[in-house]
């Protein structure tokens, strides 16, 4: 082995491990990440070529350790205490009282912090290089977790530095991150594993896996928090020991705090409360020590617990109750979401009685059934849910929730598709838990184009019992329009002018307002060039709406559903009796479209012709109009500046058209 490469190795490793501690402790990268993997992929090349360079502290050494049979003991040389709670105000003022009593001050100097919802850890290292890791156990004997613990980046292998002691013990908390955790159960839910119920749990799983390489794929972050023994001395105020800790490499809160006095602790309390939902990490309270280390060693310590520090506890986010019934809400899109009556506990210092059970793929996955003991959360102010069942309070009594057949608004029929978590509402136009959206979809431009309805006005028409359903804005008149908020007569005249003007549409038009579910504006279209008139589209069973172009089994079924429902059949014969009218053009069945069969691409600018109107104007000769090129596509019309998708259709040998071929082919030439 050269000195050169060794020298070259131990220079990669201070590299890596400054980089290291800018991107995992201090969240500032300096490189890219394609130039942190080439630096330890040259140091990985350099310790296989020569395995005499390994070194315990190497950053190529987080993974790769044998699994455990079981876990050692690790005894604590200074035992790894819990803290005492304070659940009120009152409990931490009388807290305050005691110490300042004890100590003979005004008032006390403290630190102030999060308290992490993890797992505590202890970390031993001696000549800088971490030796052990152990969990708190029960205080004075707890597992040894070290070559897990070598898999979690943010825990250093070797500390920053020279003037750290000899011999350091740190303590801290191992937690897993909201968004890992959310992605670990996406990852079990799709390969079938048992998820984990909040990130906690999660956490104290992985670090204590048997096989190191499991406990790696997992995303576990560290905020060391104190101090437990050191060989030489350290500054002599808390708050200054955990500034050390950062200048060693290992990771503090950033939201660490001193203060002064109870009033300040209970404002730091308030502002971390404000920000606990928006934190990317779950915690439970606040923890308050007292920052000068003499008058900690003066308080002592009672049997379990310091008397120098406390946790002030956050309302709890979760709780205990049995639900006792089920109720469905129609959203405006006309989903129906299960939500859980409960029995009244309280969350988050607010009493619930609701909460979301989201949809029945998640009722059934989590086996929710009525008079079940569940566990609520409610974070922030999040909506509350119901995270699990406690399946051993279930009483026989429990009833599965089922999906009503029938919308609860408005009675209309219940349709859920098979391949969507969601079950809908299918009285669009009718039901009343929809209708400001339904409205607004059949005012719109490229809808019934009805100028001067907007949203803003289908909402206090609604809000003020104007309009029920749709057909009902042809009912307004001038009086009603005039008497509403920022409406003045002449507005209220050109309203109603719009409206008349409306009334002469088209039939693709009329189809699109009606808000069918997947049936955009191409769709609508193809419907009515195929059967030519509202009554052979309502008509249609799903082998004659299979037959029309684009036109697949999940929306054949929407349609049927839509047109085989009495509330939208009523809804739209009181449209057409209010006026609205088309022209209708049966189809010619026994003479093909010039273009059937055949597919057109439109990319780039077409100065000559707008692109939806050369959309429309190849449909209605019969062409597919689709936005992707493939070998079956006819021809590809370019226009200016056009980009990919020319460059593909050349690649592919599709031929290429300009505007005048465009024009010749929509006017037969």
């Amino acid at each position: 082995m050269s000195a050169t490469a060794h020298a070259r190795a131990k220079g990669l490793r201070e590299i890596i491990e400054h980089h290291n501690h800018r991107y995992y402790v201090l969240d500032d990268p300096e490189i890219p990440d394609v130039e942190y993997d080439h630096l330890l992929r040259e140091l990985q090349d350099l310790e296989t070529h020569f395995p005499d360079l390994i070194t315990p502290s190497s950053p190529t050494q987080r993974v790769g350790a044998r699994p455990l049979a079981k876990f050692s003991e690790a005894r604590h040389e200074l035992p790894m205490l819990s803290l005492d709670n304070a659940f009120s105000e009152a409990e931490l003022r009388a807290f305050d009282l005691r110490l300042c009593d004890k100590l003979n001050i005004e008032q006390a100097e403290y630190v102030a912090e999060p308290k992490l919802d993890g797992l505590a850890v202890s970390l031993l290292y001696e000549e800088g290089e971490l030796v052990r890791a152990a969990t708190r156990g029960d205080g004075t004997t707890g597992e040894d977790i070290t070559q897990n613990a070598r898999t979690i980046d943010s825990i250093p292998l070797r500390l920053l530095g020279q003037d750290w002691p000899k011999r350091l013990e740190v303590r801290g908390e191992v937690f897993m991150p909201r968004a890992g955790f959310d992605e670990l159960n996406a990852r079990a839910r799709k390969n079938g594993e048992k998820t984990f119920a909040n990130p906690r749990n999660a956490a104290a799983g992985s670090l204590r896996q048997l096989d190191p390489q499991v406990t790696a794929t997992r995303p576990l972050a560290i905020y060391c928090y104190s101090v437990g023994l050191a060989s030489d001395a350290l500054p002599s105020k808390h708050y200054a020991s955990l500034l050390k800790l950062k200048d060693w490499g290992l990771r503090v809160s950033p939201l660490v705090k001193q203060v002064s006095g109870v009033e300040a602790c209970l404002q730091y309390y308030q502002d971390i409360g404000k920000q606990r939902s928006a934190l990317p990490y779950d915690i439970d309270g606040v923890v308050y020590k007292i920052n000068r280390l003499d008058q900690q060693t003066a308080l002592g310590f009672v049997s379990r617990a310091p008397r120098w520090a406390i946790a002030h506890k956050f309302p709890a986010e979760e709780a205990l109750t049995v639900l006792t019934e089920v109720e469905f809400q129609v959203g405006r899109t006309g989903a129906l979401t299960p939500v859980a009556r409960l029995e009244p506990i309280e969350v988050g210092g607010v009493t619930v009685s609701n909460a979301t059970l989201h949809n029945m793929d998640e009722v059934e996955r989590k086996d929710i059934r009525i008079g079940d003991t569940v566990i609520v959360r409610r974070a922030g102010d999040v909506i509350p849910e119901v995270v699990s069942v406690v399946l051993a309070k279930r009483p026989k009594s429990a009833r599965k929730i089922k999906m009503p057949t029938h919308c609860p608004i408005c009675e209309s029929v219940v349709l859920r598709q098979e391949d969507e978590a969601a079950a809908r509402c299918t009285g669009g136009l009718y039901c009343s838990a929809q209708r400001k959206e339904a409205i607004k979809h059949f005012v719109s431009r490229r809808a019934l184009d009805i100028e001067g309805l907007g949203k803003k006005l289908v909402d206090q028409l609604v809000d003020n019992g104007l309009v029920e359903h749709v057909d009902d804005i042809y009912n307004l008149t001038l009086e009603q329009l005039a008497g509403l908020e920022r409406m003045a007569e002449k507005s209220a005249l050109n309203l109603l002018q719009a409206l008349e003007k409306s009334k002469a549409t088209t039939l693709a038009r009329f189809v699109y307002a009606l808000g069918i579910r997947e049936v955009g504006e191409a769709t609508a279209r193809s419907l009515a060039l195929h059967f030519g008139s509202l009554q052979a589209i309502s008509a249609a069973n799903e082998e004659a709406l299979l037959e029309v172009q684009d036109i697949g089994p999940i929306v054949a079924a929407h349609l049927q559903a839509f047109f085989q429902e009495p509330h939208n059949r009523e809804i739209t014969e009181s449209l057409q009796k209010a006026g609205i009218h088309w022209e209708e053009n049966l189809p010619d069945l026994t003479q093909a479209l010039p273009l059937q069969g055949k597919t057109y691409v439109l990319t780039g600018t077409l100065p000559g012709i707008k692109r939806d109107e050369a959309k429309a104007r190849l449909q209605a000769l019969g062409a597919k109009v689709s936005s992707s090129v493939s070998k079956k596509t006819t021809a590809v019309i370019a226009g200016e500046k056009a980009g990919s998708k020319r460059s593909k259709a050349e690649s592919l040998g599709v031929e290429i058209l300009n505007e005048q071929a465009l024009i010749a082919l929509i006017n037969g030439e």
